[in-house]
C-alpha cells in the first residue's frame, strides 16, 4: 500500500491574493483571499506567470469528466517563479518554473517500473485535487522543473501540454521518410504537427473545421483534409489521434498503412475497430497518456529552445486574468488552439 497516498490532497494548496474558483460546472468566478501559505521544508511558493487553459480544464468547466471534485480550483498548465522556499529545496528563489500537475507515489507498482503517468494513487491538479490557476500557490518541490533563461514565457508555458507529444511520439519512430496523419487539429494536434513537421515527416492535418486546417498551415508544408474528403487511397505510416471522438478513432485505423502505427492521444470512451483488418494488417495501436516526469518535461525543453522549432502559432491568444469569462468562453468554442491566462501584475484592469 501507497504509504503517500495521504499526502496527495496537501500536493497544492492554494490560498492566494487572487484565483479562479469554480463552484461547479459552468460556474467560474475570481475571488480574492489571503495570501499562500508559506512553504513546508520541501516546498516552494510559486507566483504565476501564465496558465494554459486545457481541454480537460474545459471538461472540468463543463462537467464532462466523472471523477472532477467540486468546488475546485481550476488549472494545471503552469509558469510561474519561485517567491519563497523550504530549507530543503535546492533550487533558488527567482528560478522561473513549470508544473508537473500529476501527483505520483514512486512505491507503487507502476511507479516502481518507472511509468509515472500510470501511478495507481495519481491525482490532477484542477480535476480531482486544486489546481495552480491563482497568483500564488504552494507545492512541493517534487513537481517543479526550472526553466532556462533563454526560454521565453510563451514558449516555456507549452512544455507541459507539449510533453504530451514528446511522449506519444516515443511509441514510434518518426523521420523523413515517414508518412504522418494527425486528426484533430486543436491544441495537442497542433503540438504534434510541429513536431512531427521538425522531424522532417510528410503531414496530413486533418478536421472538421476549415479554420483549423487553415492554422495549421504556419507549420510548413501540410497537406489538409475534413474527415470526408480524405482520398480513399490515402494511407500513413503512422497516425496521430488527436480528435478525442470516436469516429476519429476509427477513422484513424482505417488509414493506416499495413505494418503502420495508431497513436492516441484523444480521450474518447469507446469505438468500433475491424479486429480482423488490424490482425491481418499488423496495425499496431498505442495509447498514450500523459507523460514521464522529469525526462518527457526536459525533452520538450530541448526542442522549445530551438529558435528554428515553430511552436509559436499553437498560442491563440493570451487573455488578462481578469478576463477570464471571455478566455473560458472562447477556449470552450473549441474554435482555436491555446488560450493563456496572464496572471502577471500588470493583466489586472
Amino acid at each position: 500500500m501507497c504509504t503517500l497516498k495521504q499526502n496527495f490532497d496537501q500536493q497544492v494548496v492554494v490560498k492566494s491574493m487572487h484565483s479562479l474558483y469554480l463552484a461547479g460546472p459552468g460556474d467560474v468566478s475570481l475571488k480574492e483571499g489571503a495570501a499562500a501559505r508559506a512553504p513546508e521544508q520541501n516546498e516552494v511558493k510559486i507566483k504565476l506567470i501564465y496558465g494554459g487553459i486545457c481541454g480537460s480544464d474545459i471538461g472540468v468547466y463543463k462537467g464532462k469528466i466523472s471523477h472532477a471534485a467540486y468546488p475546485i480550483t481550476p488549472g494545471h498548465e503552469l509558469l510561474g517563479m519561485v517567491v519563497e522556499k523550504g530549507k530543503d529545496v535546492a533550487i533558488p528563489v527567482g528560478t522561473r518554473v513549470v508544473i508537473q500537475p500529476n501527483s505520483y507515489c514512486d512505491e507503487c507498482e507502476q511507479c516502481q517500473k518507472g511509468n509515472t503517468n500510470l501511478c495507481l494513487y495519481k491525482k490532477s491538479l484542477g480535476v480531482n485535487t486544486d489546481g495552480g490557476f491563482a497568483e500564488e500557490f504552494t507545492i512541493s518541490a517534487k513537481y517543479i522543473l526550472p526553466v532556462p533563461d533563454e526560454l521565453p514565457d510563451e514558449r516555456a508555458v507549452l512544455i507541459e501540454p507539449f510533453a504530451v507529444v514528446v511522449h506519444a511520439l516515443k511509441h514510434v519512430n518518426i523521420t523523413g521518410e515517414t508518412s504522418v496523419a494527425v486528426i484533430g487539429c486543436g491544441t495537442e494536434g497542433q503540438l504534434a504537427i510541429a513536431l512531427a513537421a521538425h522531424l522532417g515527416a510528410a503531414i496530413t492535418a486533418i478536421d472538421i473545421n476549415e479554420a483549423k486546417l487553415s492554422d495549421v498551415q504556419a507549420y510548413g508544408s501540410i497537406q489538409t483534409y475534413t474527415p470526408a474528403s480524405v482520398p480513399a487511397e490515402a494511407k500513413f505510416d503512422v497516425v496521430i489521434e488527436a480528435a478525442g471522438v470516436s469516429q476519429a478513432v476509427e477513422q484513424a485505423v482505417d488509414i493506416v498503412k499495413p505494418g503502420g502505427k495508431v497513436v492516441l492521444i484523444g480521450l474518447t470512451a469507446e469505438a468500433t475497430l475491424p479486429i480482423l483488418k488490424i490482425v491481418r494488417n499488423e496495425i499496431a495501436i498505442h495509447g498514450s497518456i500523459i507523460y514521464n516526469f522529469p525526462a518527457d518535461f526536459a525533452q520538450s525543453v530541448d526542442y522549445l529552445i530551438h529558435p528554428d522549432f515553430v511552436i509559436d502559432p499553437v498560442i491563440a491568444e493570451i487573455v488578462p486574468l481578469h478576463e477570464y469569462e471571455r478566455a473560458y468562453e472562447k477556449a470552450a468554442a473549441g474554435q482555436c488552439a491555446k488560450i493563456i491566462l496572464n496572471f502577471k501584475e500588470d493583466s489586472r484592469p
